[in-house]
């Protein structure tokens, strides 16, 4: 199918922005309390919370390797984004039965790790449709795409946490999970509903499935296999030692497809293959990173921050600890549109960063991110806590070094791989960002609190020593992405080369 007409990208583009916004909206508002919801509601202990969300977080990244290559090749990925919408509506409403069962819980994720394969690789892929064939306006279109992860992500995770204390509060019974698990269904619904709205602006961008007839059958075989992989799924999740074992065969998995698509591809193929391969790299050690702020940063703030937003002795308001996740999407949704900016003014002028300097820049900002949070100890009161500020000046490094590496991540495979490749090696991207999320969950185990401490000076040494850990391995990180830059040189200049020939 051809992509959008200039004039009618802007169009085209604000539809998948919004459905992209619901969908994040849904997802972050989840994931704001699932791990409080593991520790709090269901009784595990931190070690068994932030390694079961680790497992869910890379089946939930993992399966978009599957879900992209349906898009391009089975169903079309309109229809299949689509598809993923209405399964991850299911999948929230699951979580809203009020049961205790570990099982049902591992089964509603299932569902939620169906439905995020079939959407996301789709949703990111329909940009790059949009604005195929323009590097400046990819990025800048991804760093704006990335804005309406966050502005979902903002609001869910603001609402999420107030809506639970309240109805707690007001009705007791703890049906305050389920009420805000309600509205993450909610929010998907409606993103289906403003695409119903606008979807004539879409009526020319897809794969070329969209532009046939739906096969019924394939349809069927779809939801077939997806039905098995909502049961593996909770399988996985309920056997720590399965859940390893499949990290490291995903792991494996995509370093054989990055072999296979560089020995097979053409020649003028490969130099964009393989830099795409090594800041796929980069990237898995970007999301061990990222994966703190919803494990070991969110156990921070649960029990080392205090929640009261002061200032000059004046107090402002109060956040629940789970709230504190959303200064991770109120930073980007502030950076967002000055870095976009930023990226076009400079590609006019020629003066634009690589993307591979891009994401050495982003490792050394994330390194002072953790750097914050590991001075903590000096900053602490008698009480062993320290001020919520603290969090938003962390939160506001880690998001910057965040919109540089992650954030240009699907820009990255827009830009070097092929567009016949480009659903599933997006796909591919996020089983290597899988991969590094279930890792994050075991970075986030070595400061899991033991039963018997409960006081926050006996808690705080056992988060910063974390943290200060982590700022060091974002340094070397950084290192290592400088060391990579002359390659990466040598290989965007053979692959422009190669493609203006």
């Amino acid at each position: 199918m051809t992509t959008a007409a200039p004039q009618s990208q802007t169009r085209s583009f604000a539809t998948v922005f919004l459905i992209e916004m619901w969908e994040r909206f849904g997802y972050y508002g989840m994931q704001a309390l699932i791990v409080y919801y593991m520790v709090q509601r269901l009784g595990f202990d931190d070690d068994r919370a932030n390694l079961v969300w680790g497992a869910a977080a890379a089946l939930i990244y993992v399966a978009p390797a599957i879900g992209g290559w349906i898009g391009d090749k089975i169903l079309g990925t309109r229809r299949t984004m689509l598809l993923g919408a209405v399964i991850l509506s299911a999948g929230y409403a699951l979580m809203v039965v009020p049961t205790e069962s570990t099982w049902f819980l591992f089964c509603a994720l299932g569902v939620i790790v169906v439905g995020n394969g079939l959407f996301k690789p789709n949703a990111g892929n329909l940009v790059r449709k949009i604005y195929e064939g323009d590097d400046s306006r990819i990025d800048s279109a991804f760093t704006i795409y990335y804005m309406a992860v966050n502005l979902g992500a903002m609001i869910s995770q603001l609402l999420t946490p107030w809506l639970k204390d309240y109805v707690n509060q007001a009705y007791g019974n703890e049906l305050g999970w389920h009420v805000a698990f309600a509205v993450c269904s909610v929010g998907l619904i409606v993103g289906l509903f403003n695409y119903l709205i606008m979807r004539a602006s879409m009526g020319q961008i897809g794969s070329a499935p969209d532009a046939q007839p739906v096969d019924w059958s394939k349809l069927g075989a779809v939801l077939a296999l997806g039905m098995v992989a909502v049961f593996a799924s909770a399988y996985i999740l309920e056997h720590e030692t399965v859940a390893r074992a499949f990290v490291y065969v995903a792991g494996i998995a995509v370093l054989a497809i990055f072999a296979y698509l560089i020995s097979s591809g053409r020649r003028d193929e490969r130099p964009g293959l393989i830099a795409a391969l090594v800041l796929t790299v980069q990237t898995v050690f970007y999301f061990v990173f990222y994966q703190q702020m919803s494990t070991s940063l969110n156990l921070f703030a649960l029990r080392n921050v205090d929640m009261a937003f002061n200032v000059f002795g004046a107090h402002l308001w109060d956040w629940s600890p789970a709230q504190i996740q959303a200064f991770n999407p109120i930073w980007i949704f502030i950076l967002s549109p000055i870095l976009a900016w930023l990226y076009t003014w400079a590609g006019k002028r020629k003066r634009d960063l690589s993307i591979a300097a891009k994401f050495a820049l982003g490792f050394v900002i994330i390194a002072g991110g953790f750097f914050i949070y590991g001075a903590a100890q000096h900053f602490a009161g008698a009480d062993g806590k320290v001020s919520s500020w603290l969090m938003v000046w962390g939160y506001g490094a880690i998001s910057l070094g965040e919109l540089l590496v992650s954030g240009l991540g699907l820009a990255m495979i827009a830009r070097y791989v092929p567009a016949r490749m480009g659903g599933f090696m997006m796909g591919a991207w996020f089983v290597a960002s899988g991969i590094s999320q279930y890792l994050g969950g075991v970075v986030a185990t070595y400061a899991s609190v033991p039963s018997d401490i409960s006081e926050p000076l006996q808690t705080l040494p056992i988060y910063t020593a974390l943290f200060n850990k982590l700022g060091i391995a974002a340094l070397v990180c950084t290192l290592i992405a400088i060391a990579a830059l002359p390659l990466m040189k040598r290989l965007s200049d053979s692959h422009h080369r190669q493609g203006s020939t």
